[in-house]
């Protein structure tokens, strides 16, 4: 199994992820074998599995550590995040994911909807497997919750213009960092961490997970389509307004809203105008500052962590701090 060169300099954490990997792989066995491959392929596209990363590294702050163990929680994280991705595609009704047809796109929405469903299930039977007490069972069903009711919260907020920041961060806070805070928290207290520890753990990742939406929804108006793997502007044109529109409407309402307000019928020189006026709001950088103030909370946090660690807290750091400077 391929990881992404980002683990190259990490080599024993990419060992571990090559080994996830392979699990959640071999934890697919569907009748359809068109559809198996379709999920395989889109769980070896390439993905930075940030989320198992996360978890696993956590793990190294616990004296329970146990790899074997580890490593399927890991699986169980990549497997659900997966599966909202399948989702997003058939709700966003996009065509590509990570440069590769999505599953919606080549078998129809109501293969990918059960394809995604049977995701969660892997997902649900790996953790049940092997959580060491219901806790862990209960909080994976709590986040289950928390990032459903962020999608929700997002669809519904489709075209509305005078959605406010704190609204789309309370969005985020469920469809992304909630599975970030729960990868954490699950590495250090599944490894029998202190307690501190894992509480420190579950907000260090709300923090990164809070960051890394942002910078997401950043890099669709600041990069390419063949960068970043998707249709860029894509959730702007879909009606999800993302927090550097947020950010220029304060400024530009006269000149946004009009275009705003043509929903489907938006052209591509519409598109355009909105990306430049944008650009002249300085938009993005006010955007990338929050997602810097996240980060910031997280580094030091993980800065506080225990000192039997050094090495682990070093990677942590720059980890974290590579994803704001992220292209891609």
């Amino acid at each position: 199994m391929n990881v992404h060169p980002l683990w190259n300099q990490y080599p024993s954490l990419k060992k571990e992820l090559e080994q996830t990997l392979t699990l959640m792989a071999t934890s697919i066995n569907l009748a359809n074998k068109e559809v198996e491959t379709a999920i395989l392929d889109m769980i070896n596209s390439g993905g930075k599995l940030l989320r198992p990363a996360y978890l696993l590294l956590f793990s190294q702050f616990g004296k329970k550590r146990e790899l074997n163990k580890m490593m399927a929680l890991a699986a169980s994280m990549e497997t659900l995040h997966t599966a909202t991705l399948i989702h997003d595609d058939i709700v966003d009704e996009a065509d590509t994911r990570r440069n590769l047809p999505t599953v919606q796109s080549t078998f129809g929405k109501d293969v990918a909807v059960y394809a995604g469903d049977y995701l969660f299930v892997s997902c649900f039977k790996l953790v049940a497997k092997y959580a060491s007490s219901l806790k862990s069972v209960q909080l994976n069903v709590d986040s289950m919750e928390k990032v459903l009711n962020g999608e929700l919260g997002q669809m519904n907020q489709r075209y509305n213009y005078e959605v406010t920041v704190d609204d789309y961060l309370t969005n985020i806070s469920g469809k992304t960092a909630e599975l970030f805070s729960l990868s954490c928290f699950l590495g250090a207290f599944e490894s029998g961490a202190p307690t501190l520890v894992s509480k420190s753990a579950k907000d260090i990742g709300f923090n990164i997970g809070m960051a890394f939406q942002i910078l997401d929804d950043i890099l669709d108006y600041s990069q390419s389509e063949a960068t970043i793997g998707k249709p860029v502007l894509e959730d702007m044109k879909q009606g999800v307004y993302s927090l550097p529109l947020l950010c220029a409407l304060e400024t530009h309402q006269e000149a946004l809203i009009p275009l705003l307000e043509k929903k489907h019928a938006m052209t591509d020189s519409d598109t355009q105008t909105v990306y430049t006026i944008i650009q002249e709001a300085d938009a993005v950088e006010k955007a990338r500052h929050l997602a810097q103030s996240y980060t910031e909370k997280a580094l030091t946090s993980i800065n506080k962590l225990p000192k039997n660690n050094e090495q682990t807290k070093e990677i942590l750091s720059q980890l974290t701090l590579s994803l704001l400077k992220r292209s891609q």
